[in-house]
């Protein structure tokens, strides 16, 4: 079968490491998903097969057991895989973004002591930021911690934490106004955040003291991955497990984990959208009205060219962004507006497969059901479509400023 988003330029090494990752796709993950989510299964047997494969560590240095492959590499592995199903490509996002964040801000003795286990897949990544009356505010944080000794004291609770029950290590965002008046905390409240190295045993509960995994949110899709609240009551961390060794810094460390995070959901709405778009072409070519297949009918093929050249655009500004990041330079405008355009692209092409689909389309015998509950997720995932306007429209102003 022909495939729109292709990507020009890419080693001997990448093709092969994608075609493997297609081939587990199409064999193990397509097969089953639909059945998995319905039932919002944790798909323990393909994150096994992700695991043989080397995944977990697709970005980690080779000195720590990785494979060392760049964001773009990554990107086009997480495409391939949400094309499959996408919560599959939320489990292994965040453990990425926890392993991004080490490899750029961790001391050496960190580094050393989670990434090797991080690559082999024995320790799972998961980071938090969210609370539940903050939304697209984290200068609004409340969760806290305070030194005690060696020791700092949490306490507080996150939400929205995609692979809470099943990680192992978490990367908690937290306030703490050590070395600040109150009056400069306030002031300055991005200044006075540091980025915790939670560890935990997988499970619900209380997994470690005072620290407690109420159990999974109920969601409307991203079924399977299990996504949690996480509360904080005297959760003591000893002072080495500050990420980086020094406080302070949480807000900028997590906010270039999610440049991350924003290709890996901008990938995502690649992934998606390229599948929403087999479904509705091969469907088209199936359902027959009026004496023809309705792939022939003029109104048809206008909304498959709408939704092609939709899934192209989208992956294209999707590598654009990964290959700035990837190069060393700033990437927020062009990860925002890959986020932006992907996540709502594969909105409109997911309701036009629907579309196509009729009636059968609401139908949980068609797969267009389950795309249709899981592509909302990545309109807010990351931040919310105003959020990335903002940060385009500041940065815009910012390369083209008037000088008057």
């Amino acid at each position: 079968m022909a495939r729109l988003a292709q990507t020009a330029g890419l080693t001997d090494v990448q093709q092969e490491i994608l075609s493997t990752v297609r081939d587990f796709v199409d064999k193990e993950i397509i097969p089953v998903a639909t059945e998995l989510e319905h039932r919002d299964e944790y798909p323990q047997a393909i994150v096994d097969g992700l695991k043989e494969l080397g995944l977990f560590g697709l970005m980690i240095p080779e000195e720590y057991g990785g494979l060392g492959e760049s964001l773009l590499t990554y990107a086009l592995c997480v495409e391939e895989i949400a094309r499959g199903w996408m919560s599959v490509s939320g489990i292994i996002n965040t453990h990425f973004i926890v392993a991004y964040m080490l490899k750029q801000h961790g001391t050496q003795e960190q580094k050393d002591h989670f990434l090797p286990r991080m690559a082999a897949g024995d320790i799972r990544g998961a980071f938090s930021m969210s609370e539940p009356g903050l939304g697209s505010d984290v200068s609004a944080i409340t969760s806290k911690a305070v030194k005690d000794g060696e020791e700092y004291v949490l306490n507080g609770q996150k939400m929205w934490l995609t692979n809470g029950g099943t990680s192992s290590l978490v990367a908690v965002l937290v306030r703490s106004d050590e070395g600040l008046t109150p009056e400069e905390a306030a002031a300055k409240p991005h200044k006075s955040m540091t980025t915790f190295l939670v560890e935990k045993e997988p499970g619900f509960g209380e997994v470690r003291p005072g620290l407690t995994i109420p159990g999974k949110i109920d969601k409307m899709g991203y079924k399977g991955v299990d996504t949690t609240e996480l509360i904080m009551d005297g959760l003591r961390i000893p002072a080495n497990r500050v990420l980086g060794g020094v406080t302070g810094r949480g807000f900028y460390q997590m906010m270039d984990g999610v440049e991350v995070g924003r290709v890996n959901v901008a990938a995502r709405g690649c992934g998606v959208a390229q599948r929403a778009f087999e479904l509705g072409v091969r469907y088209a070519q199936q359902r027959h009205t009026f004496g023809k297949a309705i792939a022939q009918h003029q109104a048809i093929q206008f909304k498959l060219a709408e939704m092609a050249t939709k899934v192209e655009a989208a992956h294209a500004m999707m590598v654009n962004a990964a290959r700035k990041k990837d190069s060393g330079e700033r990437n927020d405008l062009e990860a925002g507006m890959a986020k932006y355009l992907a996540s709502e692209y594969c909105k409109e092409v997911v309701e036009d497969a629907f579309r196509i689909h009729g009636g059968y389309g609401f139908s949980k015998e068609y797969e267009i059901e389950r795309l249709y509950r899981e592509a909302p997720m990545l309109l807010i995932g990351e931040g919310t479509a105003e959020i990335q306007k903002m940060i385009i429209g500041r940065r815009l102003l910012e390369e083209y400023r008037f000088q008057g």
